[in-house]
């Protein structure tokens, strides 16, 4: 609580409401001095983009003329409902395959990042490793990008089952499931950076289940928004990484 006549600080304001940690992000991935440490995972999630773009609207087309062509001339009709089903399967495919793989690629660079922006916010200075601690670490950082899919796969199924099957409270699971998969993708570097196990990074994350979710739920709302979603890993790193230090480091390293 900041005295009468001050003005709250910054860390004050943006603990208010977690989604407001996503702001903070946008100020962070662009400060001087970090900027350097977000053009590489931006670099990453451009080229994968590209790639992806071109190779979606071009074997989409193909695989849907094919098989428009197979169809016998009765059931041509099938045409208007077919195209709006592929478009929105393969948005959908292509938001959880992109990112998924996006992370695996930048996940090294998206932990140096938070380490970067940690230090920058707590004026403690990590261990120097340079490039070396960089490859050192890159099995690990891969094998928890690996521990997250093992986590999210099978509760994702589960989700879309009811997405598909249960209207409106399945739709509002789906947002808040994908709200919850978009906040451990991003908080869990800082907690990892300091060897915090997955369970309990986890679990200190559910004891703020509003904000985690509140923050979780924009980034992948902005994950989705063509051209934004090219910059959103590495605001969502700094932003993740801020909402750590405000509120979690402290617990979390005794």
């Amino acid at each position: 609580m900041s005295r009468r006549g001050s003005h709250p600080t910054p860390a004050a304001v943006y603990s208010e409401f977690g989604a407001s940690y996503v702001g903070r992000g946008f100020e962070l991935a662009f400060q001087k001095g970090l900027r350097r440490y977000a053009l590489i995972p931006l670099l990453i999630n451009i080229v994968l983009f590209s790639v992806a773009i071109y190779a979606i609207f071009h074997y989409t087309t193909v695989w849907v003329s094919d098989f428009l062509a197979w169809l016998p001339e009765w059931l041509r009709w099938l045409e208007i409902i077919l195209w709006p089903l592929v478009i929105l399967t393969v948005v959908l495919l292509f938001a959880l395959t992109f990112t998924s793989v996006a992370n695996i690629i930048a996940s090294p660079f998206n932990s140096f990042l938070a380490e970067k922006v940690e230090a920058r916010l707590t004026g403690i200075a990590p261990a120097d490793n340079g490039v070396a601690g960089l490859v050192k670490d890159i099995p690990r950082t891969l094998g928890r990008e690996l521990q997250k899919l093992v986590y999210f796969i099978p509760r994702s199924i589960g989700f879309l089952l009811l997405l598909l099957f249960v209207p409106v409270i399945g739709q509002i699971l789906w947002l808040l499931w994908g709200g919850w998969m978009m906040t451990i993708q991003y908080a869990d570097y800082a907690f990892d950076n300091h060897k915090v196990p997955f369970r309990q990074m986890r679990m200190s994350l559910g004891k703020r289940q509003g904000k985690s979710l509140s923050f979780g739920v924009v980034v992948a709302f902005l994950a989705s928004i063509p051209i934004v979603n090219l910059i959103m890993i590495p605001v969502a790193v700094c932003g993740a990484t801020a909402f750590w230090v405000d509120h979690m480091r402290a617990e979390n390293l005794h």
